[in-house]
């Protein structure tokens, strides 16, 4: 099964995902935990490039080439060997994060981005879809606070972006929810973060459960 956790900036779904993974783990599922962009060596290094706010020269379909190569490669490399092992797969950001922000966010054609998306993947979507949603000013202020105390490189470009960015990609997410409501479900990310992942857990083992 693949499950992917999709969410604004400082929404908590980073938390979350690692929780559920150790909670699925507990439970006894076989579990590969990843994230995009990322999730393997060419990607992770990929990753580097997109997030970091020294790059903010970069236009817009530079940026949608750019998730969909590092995309085509983590699904190479992890998400179809663990797929095909059997694993429950949990992806931290997925196609959807594609159409929120560089669809929603920066304007650029749903068409193309759905084309590129279909390409990169080979046709493989997620099964289940939980979308942390919270107003865009507390994300935010989770976020800018978690990158001022980081040590190290910064991955923040998306971070410096304007509220009406984040507000455009929040809405994205909302309508892409609201277009496939059977496939995403939508938790409420303004809450401890104990009652959130409580929440997930029953969501997701229910779900699998009745697969």
């Amino acid at each position: 099964m693949f499950i992917t956790m999709e969410g604004i900036e400082g929404c908590g779904k980073s938390t979350q995902v690692k929780l559920l993974a150790a909670e699925l783990l507990r439970l006894g599922h076989r579990v590969t935990l990843t994230r995009e962009p990322g999730g393997c060596v060419i990607s992770d290094r990929i990753r580097a490039i997109l997030l970091d706010a020294d790059h903010g020269a970069m236009t817009p379909l530079t940026e949608l080439l750019l998730y969909a190569a590092a995309r085509s490669q983590h699904l190479n490399d992890t998400v179809h060997p663990a797929l095909a092992a059997g694993d429950v797969v949990l992806c931290d950001r997925f196609t959807d994060a594609t159409m929120a922000y560089q669809g929603y966010g920066r304007g650029l054609d749903p068409l193309l981005i759905g084309e590129l998306n279909r390409l990169a993947t080979g046709g493989l979507f997620p099964d289940l879809t939980i979308l942390m949603d919270c107003p865009v000013e507390i994300g935010l202020g989770r976020a800018l606070s978690r990158i001022d105390a980081a040590i190290g490189a910064k991955e923040e470009r998306f971070e410096r972006e304007s509220l009406l960015f984040h507000q455009a990609v929040r809405d994205g997410y909302l309508t892409l929810a609201r277009q496939e409501p059977e496939r995403f479900i939508i938790v409420d990310a303004h809450r401890p973060v104990a009652e959130i992942s409580a929440h997930i857990v029953r969501i997701v083992t229910a779900w699998l459960t009745g697969r």
